[in-house]
């Protein structure tokens, strides 16, 4: 049977979060629509955070009324605080995500509290989550290493995911921030943790700063992992993790899979349209490694005929 491969795409969010052009609402639901027609069926999209903090997502109630087929479209948005799930649960969210990065420093950095009060946070909106009916999502970030701490030990990763999954996250996202990871550790550590939890309840979050993010995806999967984010173009950064460059680009994780013989679901000529979209919403050149090389076809097909 075709393995599944379901890609998450954090464009909407992670992506536009730290770019310097403001992105309209109208922009961001026109990129939306763009990777709806791609075949793209779950989108993280916004973020209720304060829009001081992150002016791009000061948008995020405007955005949630647009969403188009919200009983066919697996939209999640990340919430920093129970402040912020209030803010979600009101403007309609079914799905909330929250971060609990592995460090203290990158917690005091991110959001101003200790590890020790973040998790508190965290687990809170996961019990939320579950007495109000709604899909929670738990990210833990630089799970591999810190801007500020260096290298964090897999046990520390193990704990918090099993409290996350007890505060009743449906699901557990490690992320490598920064993109320090090698696929040789995050098959290590995806070993560990599919051997404490259902793999289908993990999922894979990895920066291409060091050009190792679709590595490390293939590595997550052959632990049994078949989930991961990924953003339109390469788009990301976190705003608050030096080093953070842009996400695995999601047209060189559906190719990958897609060339291994897995389904998506995702048409690539279709997602180009969406990476044009994308150029045109924050100002400059995207894509990844397919894009490249799809215009290099293009390029070669059009001297042929000449």
């Amino acid at each position: 049977m075709t393995d599944r491969v379901i890609i998450n795409e954090v464009g909407l969010r992670d992506g536009l979060q730290n770019q310097a052009r403001r992105v309209s609402t109208t922009d961001k639901l026109r990129l939306l629509e763009a990777l709806l027609a791609s075949g793209v069926r779950h989108l993280e999209v916004t973020s209720f955070v304060s829009a001081k903090a992150v002016p791009q997502m000061a948008d995020a109630e405007d955005v949630m009324k647009g969403l188009p087929d919200r009983g066919r479209i697996d939209y999640s948005v990340l919430v920093p605080n129970v402040k912020g799930y209030e803010r979600g649960c009101a403007a309609g969210m079914r799905s909330a995500a929250v971060t609990l990065s592995c460090t203290e420093t990158m917690n005091r950095r991110n959001i101003n509290m200790s590890l020790e009060q973040t998790e508190a946070v965290c687990s809170e909106v996961m019990r939320r989550t579950v007495s109000d009916g709604l899909v929670g999502r738990a990210y833990l970030s630089v799970a591999f290493g810190c801007p500020f701490e260096g290298n964090v030990e897999p046990d520390v990763v193990l704990r918090l995911t099993q409290a996350m999954f007890d505060a009743g996250a449906e699901e557990v996202i490690v992320a490598d921030t920064i993109g320090c990871a090698d696929p040789f550790h995050v098959a290590d550590l995806f070993r560990m943790l599919a051997g404490r939890h259902p793999p289908e309840r993990l999922s894979g979050h990895f920066h291409d700063t060091r050009g190792l993010a679709l590595a490390n995806c293939y590595a997550a999967f052959q632990q049994g992992v078949r989930k991961f984010d990924s953003s339109v173009g390469g788009l990301g950064g976190c705003p608050f993790a030096p080093g953070a460059a842009g996400n695995a680009a999601t047209e060189d994780l559906v190719n990958m899979f897609e060339s291994a013989g897995c389904e998506t679901g995702i048409d690539l000529q279709e997602f180009a349209a969406a990476i044009a979209i994308a150029e045109q919403c924050v100002g400059q050149a995207l894509g990844g490694r397919w894009l490249n090389w799809r215009r290099s076809q293009q390029s070669r097909q059009t001297t042929s005929r000449d």
